[in-house]
């Protein structure tokens, strides 16, 4: 099991206990508003989405790192994060990162200090190569996270994702594992 601290958080596998404030999450309209396809609209949909991540914690080859953030002071569940491992190469991983926090936590630093710490075990724990990211581009906040976690922008797709009855553009970001060092010497982790 795997459990990793922040100076204010905890990020950790998920287990049964975390039924209850899991659906919360899941199925808050406003804090899924950008994560639709993976929302949930019930209880039972939210058991099947927890029991998925807990069955992969047991994996040898594990693909799928989700992780729950908790304020390491109260161990309130205010969001989740991960990543998924899309492709193996003998240089390493590459992986596709995702997160969302509850909207009473937005603007406040934890999305950026969780990300960093899960970075951090990706490239130096994991052996991850790649990491990615990406989100609508309305969606500035998370766009701000990227950014401040030292992703490199690395495409502006216009009109290719289809959200709430129109056509949105995208923004991809990465870090490769040499990149991260170097961004690791930059800034205060």
């Amino acid at each position: 099991m795997i459990q990793l601290q922040t100076e204010r958080t905890i990020i950790r596998d998920h287990n049964l206990d975390d039924l209850p404030t899991h659906h919360s999450l899941f199925s808050d309209k406003k804090v899924m508003y950008y994560l639709q396809d993976i929302a949930t609209h019930s209880l039972d949909e939210s058991k099947n989405n927890l029991l998925s991540a807990i069955t992969e914690i047991q994996k040898l080859d594990r693909k799928y790192y989700f992780f729950r953030i908790e304020v390491k002071r109260t161990g309130e569940h205010i969001g989740e994060i991960g990543y998924t491992v899309t492709t193996v190469t003998p240089l390493g991983n590459i992986v596709e990162v995702g997160f969302f926090i509850r909207d009473d936590y937005w603007g406040k630093g934890y999305t950026a200090e969780a990300l960093k710490e899960v970075m951090r075990f990706a490239f130096e724990e994991n052996n991850v190569f790649r990491i990615s990211c990406g989100c609508i581009k309305e969606n500035v906040g998370s766009e701000k996270v990227m950014i401040k976690c030292g992703m490199i922008k690395e495409a502006d797709f216009k009109s290719v994702v289809w959200h709430n009855g129109e056509i949105k553009d995208r923004v991809e970001y990465r870090l490769l594992k040499d990149e991260w060092k170097t961004v690791t010497q930059g800034m205060h982790l």
